[in-house]
């Protein structure tokens, strides 16, 4: 193909060949609405390079909703310039000059992939094509029969084409291919047949058990490390990560060098642990309110949006009843208008349209007032029960820290008696022998050590604090996100709908406007 190319000025995807590509996917019998939609790049969804002589992928990231793209018979040589068409189902970039597969990360819908003909010489770099079905590498530079098992990896690959690579022609690459991949339905165009696949397992049991063994595990540990962070994204959402345990308490310690010395001191150890359980408990008591919480704000927008799709529901239906009704009469004026027998007739069958038409405005314009003002109304209401949801959380929150900060306040206290205690043994030369010299040293005089405890004491009320302030930001930015959201949501709706409102009515007075009135005859 690069030979065809030969004597053609390679080229890049830049705005005007986009553009263009764009407007050839646009049908030209569309009405202006849909003709003005179809042109927007955020609902473009199929489009076509196809012997455009491009060497380098760019400017596709406005297309971000797009499912498919044909970049066949080109001249590129790297796959790059798709990271943000996430969306995408059906890539081909076959017939082109790609030497590394790459790129592909982000593309974890793909499910058809054609890199046919091209000077690959290694099947990599597809990791997270997990729901990749057909998968066409044929007629490239893999010479290396061992490379297909990394397919293995790709559970949903059934169609497979690699027909054409030099490691094609080595004895028993069918079995090979087949043993390795049992999931395939067809191979190189032909479909894999119970007696092939039999004889491939047969014939590598040796080779594939192994493998099977090592995926077994592989899986096993994957499956646990997805239902841990999912657990902890659940608990993310709800605001309560790492609340279910001593994490919290591990944390108010962690890297306090000389308020662990003193955990060797009669008594506090025995003190340590009291104060972990109930703080622990307390942390718990907070896990457990925050997920009942967000189950709660779940059910609270879950229930506004299906009142929300319903009110709309009922509006269109609405909308579909009063445009039905006026297009019966509408299409029958216009017949009278085209017939009509003389200037007058014609005239007076014009005015009656245009007429017809203004009723018509009038009549879905009302009709989108009063959805609008039952929609308002109804976002007020979701915004008093969101306050009310964040306000009560608030509150609760606040007074379970503070029941951690007297915790805290408690252990402190006890804590500092031990000390002044053991400082009192110090100065009396009452301590053992074998106290240790590190810990001895803490004690040389009463600042030191109560500077030592108020020190480590400020730094566990400050974590608790901004454990408590991270939630509370948190409940505070969902509250204002999730109003935002719905409130811009019914802004953008009510004005799609206006814009819509008047481009069909639009559309209508061209039509009339178009109808052809017929000269009188002599």
């Amino acid at each position: 193909m690069s030979q065809f190319f030969n004597t053609i000025e390679p080229q890049i995807i830049d705005d005007e060949m986009l553009q263009k590509a764009i407007e050839e996917k646009c049908p030209e019998d569309l009405g202006d609405i849909a003709r003005e939609e179809s042109l927007n790049v955020k609902v473009v969804t199929e489009l076509q390079f196809s012997f455009k002589n491009i060497l380098r992928i760019d400017n596709l990231w406005p297309l971000e909703n797009l499912t498919k793209l044909q970049l066949d018979n080109n001249v590129i040589e790297k796959i790059e310039g798709l990271e943000s068409l996430v969306h995408l189902v059906w890539l081909d970039l076959s017939f082109n000059n790609i030497e590394v597969i790459e790129g592909l990360d982000t593309l974890v819908k793909l499910q058809d992939l054609s890199l046919y003909s091209n000077r690959i010489s290694k099947i990599e770099h597809m990791d997270t094509l997990q729901e990749l079905q057909i998968f066409s590498i044929g007629k490239n530079n893999l010479t290396i029969l061992e490379d297909v098992i990394y397919l293995r990896r790709l559970k949903s690959l059934q169609t497979l084409n690699l027909s054409g690579n030099p490691f094609c022609s080595e004895e028993h690459y069918r079995l090979f291919v087949v043993a390795h991949l049992p999931s395939l339905v067809y191979l190189d165009f032909k479909l894999v047949r119970n007696s092939t696949r039999e004889a491939a397992a047969l014939k590598y049991q040796d080779l594939t058990k192994p493998l099977e063994q090592e995926e077994a595990q592989v899986l096993a540990l994957q499956e646990a490390e997805d239902a841990k962070q999912k657990k902890l994204e659940y608990d993310q959402a709800a605001f309560v990560e790492y609340l279910n345990g001593s994490f919290l308490f591990d944390s108010l310690h962690a890297e306090d060098r000389e308020a662990a010395k003193l955990a060797s001191l009669p008594g506090v150890g025995d003190l340590l642990q009291a104060y972990k359980k109930e703080f622990v408990l307390v942390c718990g008591n907070l896990y457990n309110y925050g997920l009942e919480e967000y189950e709660k704000r779940e059910a609270e927008v879950s229930k506004f949006y299906k009142r929300l799709h319903e009110i709309m529901a009922v509006n269109q239906q609405e909308s579909k009843r009063i445009i039905s009704d006026f297009e019966s009469q509408n299409q029958k004026r216009l017949d009278e208008l085209s017939q009509a027998g003389s200037g007058e007739v014609a005239e007076s069958k014009q005015a009656q349209g245009k007429e017809g038409i203004n009723q018509l405005l009038d009549a879905l314009l009302t009709l989108e007032a009063l959805v609008s003002n039952d929609l308002e109304e109804l976002l007020q209401d979701f915004k008093r029960s969101i306050d009310v949801l964040a306000s009560t959380f608030t509150e609760n929150i606040q007074g379970m820290f503070n029941q951690c900060h007297d915790l805290e306040n408690q252990h402190h206290k006890k804590l500092m008696e031990i000390a002044m205690a053991t400082l009192r043994k110090v100065e009396h030369y009452e301590l053992e022998e074998d106290f240790p010299a590190d810990l001895r040293r803490l004690f040389k005089d009463k600042n030191t050590i109560v500077n030592i405890l108020n020190v480590s004491h400020s730094i566990r009320l400050r974590k608790i604090d901004k454990r408590e302030s991270d939630m509370l930001c948190n409940i505070y930015q969902w509250q204002i996100s999730v109003t935002g959201k719905a409130f811009q949501t019914e802004s953008d709706r009510n004005r799609a709908c206006i814009k819509k409102i008047i481009c069909f009515i639009n559309t209508l007075q061209k039509e009339l406007e178009s109808t052809m009135i017929p000269e009188p005859t002599e």
